[in-house]
């Protein structure tokens, strides 16, 4: 199926993966379970682009396109392995994160917009992504431990950033030592530091390394 520029390129793709699962046997094989480690693997190469266009590397843009198109195939392989089981489709899934932006920001879509600055403009990305929170926070009501919902698979110091986050939004304390004898609470409270420098711990660490290769 060539594309010739006539074919809406998201329907074109869908049609492409459907034709994959009924005629190519190894896709029509593939579950839920057997893709992870195809979504994990181009979630990381994904990643990787990003950082090789922030580093300014020739052709960088290029490859985070074509990485982004092997991420986005990951996303229409499991619609279509859904749908076949009589689940949700690709329109399922593009409705529910469409339905989801729309009521997570107000401030753009509905009642609030407008108010947080002129002309519908936001004054303040900390407010509306605190805003974002409280309406997650709300969505989320039901968990009864800060862990609850975040990946465990998640990198060690993403993980603990997202858990502390959500201690802070509980109102809990958070006694953390940077001078204690042990590693993991030491690590913990570069976390901590990184969060209230608003800095991404996982990143930062990322770029450190990448700076000694």
């Amino acid at each position: 199926m060539p594309d010739d520029g006539s074919a809406e390129p998201l329907l074109e793709l869908r049609a492409v993966m459907a034709r994959l699962r009924t005629e190519c046997p190894w896709k029509a094989e593939q579950t839920h379970r057997s893709l992870v480690r195809y979504l994990l693997e181009e979630a990381h190469e994904t990643i990787e682009a990003v950082d090789r266009l922030a580093a300014g590397e020739p052709g960088a843009l290029e490859h985070l396109r074509e990485e982004l198109g092997d991420l986005l195939l990951q996303v229409y392989f499991h619609a279509a392995v859904a749908a076949e089981a009589g689940g949700f489709d690709i329109d399922d899934v593009a409705r529910g994160i469409t339905d989801k932006m729309v009521r997570r920001n107000p401030h753009v879509f509905g009642d609030e917009a407008g108010q947080v600055g002129q002309a519908g403009q936001v004054q303040d990305a900390a407010a509306v992504n605190e805003r974002w929170q409280q309406i997650k926070a709300a969505e989320k009501a039901h968990r009864t431990t800060p862990d609850e919902g975040v990946p465990p698979g998640l990198p060690a110091l993403l993980y603990a950033d997202k858990v502390l986050d959500r201690l802070h939004r509980a109102g809990r304390e958070v006694d953390l030592d940077p001078g204690s004898a042990d590693l993991g609470e030491r690590l913990l409270a570069l976390v901590e530091e990184a969060r209230a420098d608003g800095l991404d711990p996982e990143q930062a660490l990322r770029d450190a390394v990448r700076r000694r290769t």
